[in-house]
This record gives C-alpha cells, structure tokens and sequence, in this order.
C-alpha cells in the first residue's frame, strides 16, 4: 500500500522576499534575558538554607 507524497508549499517572488526581510529584522531585534532578579531571589534562598 503506497503512501502519497504530500506537496511542500514553497514561498515565491515578493513573499519570499517579504518572508525573508521581516525573518532578518526579528534576528536583528533579538534582545538576550536577564536573570538578576532570580539570582537575588536563589541567593537569599541558598543564604536562609547554610548551603
């Protein structure tokens, strides 16, 4: 019994380019996470525990 191959859309002409454009500004955007707030937090819990 065969199983059928699905077609894979592909992005052409302008919605590539737009994909590709707005794919380029979100990597350019990207922002990192600061964590001070929660290691203030974890060391006042490893200070109350004596660890």
């Amino acid at each position: 019994m065969a199983i059928a191959i699905k077609n894979i859309p592909l992005l052409k002409e302008d919605v590539a380019i737009a994909f590709d454009n707005k794919a380029e500004a979100a990597i350019a955007k990207k922002s990192t996470v600061k964590f001070t707030k929660q290691l203030v937090v974890f060391a006042k819990i490893l200070k109350k525990a004596k660890i």
